[in-house]
């Protein structure tokens, strides 16, 4: 495997780009990169929401391949990315729920973090020039504050968990036969469609058949079922909350830990597959409204909270 790469704005941009050229044609990866930001004028509350980002988000596309910004504003079925909330840094510790409301405006000069993951790499490549050519000094609007960006993480940091990048194929063979614990933190608020309405309960069929879904769409190595008549809940410590207060009808979603666990006899092939979703979660999250900020899961190890 390639390993990835942490992408920095101006350096080193001839050998970068020969890198990412070469993983962007050898493989399927999907990535989850954290963009560290800086704003230069106060963001208000009401332009921290997922509309707001997911327009910005839009405006990067657009800066490279407008018609790419076109068909992804157009798109109404799964789209190939997810975005986060605007976080703010949390002075060297481990980040590991971020915020997904904001009260207060966020100060000029904060140091911000915002997390973009992309499950067709496809994408990536489309956006390769924005993370090579990336300029500090190039503000980029949102709402009406201007902020910029300072560069880009795709690998894990000791403190920022959420940056990481491995290819489909590696992320199936390095996945357990044996492990049979599944443990998710839910880091922003969780949903699901159910009929005409929306639940924020995560069911085992709801969390596992979205993970399901959007691996068959992405990784080239699909699944034609999994053994969730097998799969319970072992722990939870989950709270129903108010998402973005932007969204219509006030969506409710679920926040916290959930950890599930495989009972009876499960051969091999269906426990790997399983693990292979649970590690993809990171890259696809959970539910509904997953480009709107919702939706942002991470499997975690058990005394890790």
């Amino acid at each position: 495997m390639k390993q990835p790469y942490p992408y920095q704005g101006g350096q080193g941009g001839s050998k970068l780009k020969s890198i990412f050229n070469l993983i962007i044609t050898s493989y399927l990866m999907p990535y989850s990169l954290v963009l560290n930001l800086t704003p230069r004028s106060p963001i208000y509350p009401n332009f921290l929401t997922g509309r707001h980002l997911h327009a910005l988000f839009l405006t990067l596309v657009s800066s490279v391949d407008q018609e790419l910004g076109n068909i992804l504003h157009a798109a109404e079925a799964d789209k190939a990315f997810t975005l986060s909330p605007l976080q703010m840094q949390s002075g060297g510790k481990t980040i590991n729920s971020p915020q997904w409301r904001h009260e207060r405006e966020i100060a000029p000069e904060t140091p911000c973090w915002w997390r973009i993951s992309l499950l067709d790499d496809r994408l990536f490549g489309k956006l390769t020039s924005l993370w090579l050519n990336l300029n500090p000094k190039q503000p980029w609007h949102l709402g009406s504050a201007d902020l910029v960006i300072t560069s880009v993480l795709a690998t894990p940091q000791s403190v920022q968990p959420w940056a990481n990048s491995c290819t489909y194929q590696d992320l199936y063979e390095n996945a357990s036969e044996t492990n049979r614990e599944f443990n998710f933190l839910f880091a922003t608020p969780v949903t699901f469609r159910q009929g005409k309405f929306d639940s924020a309960l995560p069911t085992r069929e709801l969390v596992f058949n979205s993970l399901l879904n959007r691996w068959n769409r992405y990784s080239g190595i699909p699944f034609d079922s999994i053994a969730l008549e097998s799969i319970f809940p072992s722990f939870f410590d989950i709270q129903t909350k108010l998402a973005d207060e932007a969204y219509k009808n006030h969506s409710i979603g679920c926040v916290g830990e959930i950890h599930y666990r495989l009972l009876g006899e499960v051969e091999p092939a269906k426990i790997k597959a399983i693990n292979v979703l649970a590690d993809f979660a990171l890259y696809a999250g959970v539910g509904r409204k997953t480009t709107m900020g919702m939706g942002m899961t991470r499997r975690i190890a058990k005394e890790k909270r």
